[in-house]
């Protein structure tokens, strides 16, 4: 098999990109937000994207590239860009009559405000995903490397992620790469098997 360079950027504020973010991101959130918006997701997340200041902004991402074409992606924060982070643009982009939205975000809300307890001193990865056809060429590592120094460079002592308990897959990916499992919430949910873990990789000062 031809192994192709893997090469990455920062991400451009443009819609285009913001289509293939938005796939990205509901991959890597399991298909939470196609759930969450319905079916104009694509679109809304597309549009939240495009603007700065938040945690979905274009501002925390990288895409991974091969033969100039997307594979992957990553996107990340500080505990103190979340702090700074306002979620007016998603809501707005959901619009005032999507009852989906609305509904999923009280059901939801103790996940939704569970982000809120990163520690100061940690680096959030909100989300990583590389294209089914070049998983194993080296894309999902090099996107863990590159958010890994965006960390060690903003000072931060941890890298710090959230990840379904029943995501084994995942949870071994993460556990090569030194993480640790940290904790689990919530502790109490109605839905059975509804748990998320979350893992923790201290970073060398």
């Amino acid at each position: 098999m031809i192994q192709h360079a893997t090469t990455l950027r920062a991400a451009d504020p443009t819609f285009d990109e913001g289509r293939i973010f938005a796939r990205y991101l509901d991959t890597a959130a399991e298909g939470f937000f196609r759930f969450m918006l319905g079916r104009r997701s694509i679109e809304a997340l597309s549009a939240v994207y495009v603007q700065p200041g938040h945690d979905l902004s274009f501002e925390n991402v990288t895409f991974a590239e091969s033969d100039e074409v997307i594979v992957g992606m990553v996107s990340g924060y500080t505990a103190e860009q979340h702090r700074n982070s306002s979620m007016q643009p998603l809501k707005r982009a959901a619009g005032s009559w999507n009852a989906r939205f609305w509904g999923v975000s009280v059901l939801f809300a103790p996940f939704l405000r569970i982000i809120d307890s990163i520690d100061d001193d940690d680096f959030y990865l909100q989300a990583i995903a590389v294209d089914e056809e070049t998983r194993g060429a080296g894309v999902g590592r090099a996107l863990m490397d590159s958010i890994e120094d965006q960390a060690a460079a903003t000072k931060s002592a941890r890298l710090v992620l959230d990840v379904s308990a029943e995501n084994t897959g995942a949870r071994r990916f993460y556990e090569r790469r030194g993480f640790v499992d940290d904790s689990r919430w919530p502790k109490r949910w109605a839905i059975p098997k509804f748990k998320m873990l979350r893992m923790a990789k201290v970073l060398q000062g």
